[in-house]
């Protein structure tokens, strides 16, 4: 049985547990089903309750004081132990039916989706490369107000197309917190955020600054990191991959609408059993009725 899934993941402060809160939010009030599965081993509160949560089978802080490991050596312990106890990820998920949308809230440290393998290892077990069929796709949220500052929206945006590369399955971006920014930037220059334009980039340097070597400022704007700019907006713009939906959680409208293309990235309503139309009520012609 097919069964449908989305990895909502970002870096940290991207807002990817509102977000989930939202989207089962927005799923509750158009009366379909859902099924919240919490995988970041540090996390705290919760909005709606996890239907199955990784807390239950080790959580970081307990690793961090038994182990005596950071917080990143720690996450990724409390993953490789996940990885050795798939049952418990297979007895929750494994009954689900196909009108279930499976909502993966992920943890923020992106050094998950970037560079070490066991994200990708998880992924391939859950998507239908592996025993549990899921259809699965990535929500990978980076915040608005990365737009302010432009190398480092465009480090945000080299982090998505690396998850993208590296997972290997349909990918949807989503700029969040909207709200943000609704005065800081016009629609026109908005638009070149949402459809990458890496000339964005490059119109932003200036003439290389002279002074102290040390200086900050200097570094910033010295011609190393113009061309280290120059090769990032290169790679970006051969891939030709990334670009961005707008994700504003207090608006109905907007939540429906990156739902909308998450549905077509797994493909859901097109696997939904189409419903019986109602039985035609009897009319009784002779009594001209």
């Amino acid at each position: 049985m097919s069964k449908f899934g989305v990895l909502v993941m970002g870096p940290a402060g991207a807002g990817k547990t509102t977000f989930c809160n939202a989207l089962i939010q927005h799923l509750q009030n158009t009366r379909r089903s859902c099924f919240y599965v919490n995988l970041d081993p540090a996390a705290e509160t919760f909005s709606y309750e996890p239907d199955l949560d990784i807390r239950e089978l080790i959580t970081l802080e307990d690793v961090m004081e038994e182990l005596g490991l950071g917080p990143n050596g720690g996450l990724i312990y409390c993953f490789e132990f996940l990885m050795q106890n798939l049952d418990f990820l297979t007895q929750a998920l494994d009954p689900l039916s196909e009108e279930y949308l499976i909502i993966f809230d992920m943890p923020g440290q992106i050094e998950l989706y970037t560079h070490i393998p066991i994200l990708p290892s998880l992924v391939t077990f859950l998507s239908r490369q592996g025993p549990l069929n899921i259809s699965l796709c990535a929500a990978y949220l980076l915040e608005s107000t990365f737009t302010v500052d432009k190398a480092k929206f465009f480090a945000g945006t080299l982090s998505a197309m690396s998850a993208m590369i590296m997972l290997e399955i349909p990918h949807v971006n989503i700029l969040s917190k909207m709200d943000q920014i609704k005065n800081v930037l016009g629609r026109k220059e908005l638009k070149r955020f949402i459809n990458v334009d890496v000339q964005l980039l490059q119109e932003d340097q200036g003439e290389a600054a002279e002074g102290d070597p040390s200086s900050k400022d200097l570094l910033m704007s010295g011609s190393s990191f113009k061309q280290l700019n120059r090769a990032v907006a290169q790679l970006i713009d051969d891939f030709s991959m990334v670009s961005f939906l707008q994700l504003d959680i207090n608006d109905e409208d907007s939540i429906a609408a990156v739902l909308s293309h998450i549905d077509d990235a797994i493909q859901f309503h097109e696997a939904q059993e189409p419903r019986e139309p109602r039985d035609a009520q009897e009319v009784n012609y002779e009594d001209g009725e």
